[in-house]
């Protein structure tokens, strides 16, 4: 399974940003739209949960808007339920996230799960029968394949991936903190 484009609608934006642009300078017709101020940090009121810290996505839509509130406008969409997330920041119910492209934004916490998913990275990847290099491969991951994120030790992780258990190392994929053990 190759990764679906999943940001397509900031990609859109992006472009129409771009055009808006040109035709501002090309004609001096178009003004500029106030944008809202990042949150001051002592207005931040956390989970008392970990941050950095991943989690996935709940639902097939999500909103990414450029700040915390729905005052701030939507700058793309998340398509795939599941997708792994890592939250960056918080302040009151809005969670600052970024995705395996290093993009970010802010959604609310009713569309994030504590569910943890994986989605493979680089090139293609063997799914081992045990936590070592020399074990036999159960399975060929592509980049962007997602799957479950089961259990974390030292520099390996057991993982269900369609299907098919079996462990990858932990830079083979995106949704694990570098040291973290995970045990679901």
């Amino acid at each position: 399974m190759v990764m679906q484009r999943f940001r397509s609608a900031r990609t859109v934006r992006v472009a129409l940003l771009l055009l808006a642009g040109a035709l501002s300078a090309a004609t001096g017709a178009l003004a500029e739209e106030p944008q809202e101020a990042d949150p001051k940090p002592d207005a931040i009121i956390r989970s008392g949960l970990p941050v950095p810290r991943f989690v996935s996505l709940r639902s097939g839509e999500v909103n990414v808007r450029t700040g915390p509130g729905k005052s701030y406008p939507i700058e793309w969409k998340f398509t795939r339920p599941g997708m792994p997330v890592e939250i960056t920041a918080e302040f009151d119910t809005w969670r600052r996230i970024r995705d395996v492209d290093g993009a970010q934004g802010w959604v609310h916490q009713s569309m994030l799960s504590g569910r943890r998913t994986l989605v493979v990275t680089g090139t293609m990847r063997v799914l081992r029968q045990d936590n070592s290099a020399g074990s036999p491969a159960v399975a060929q991951a592509e980049p962007g394949v997602m799957g479950k994120l089961l259990k974390c030790r030292n520099d390996w992780c057991l993982v269900e991936l369609q299907g098919y258990q079996g462990w990858l190392r932990r830079d083979e994929f995106w949704g694990v903190q570098k040291d973290e053990q995970v045990d679901n």
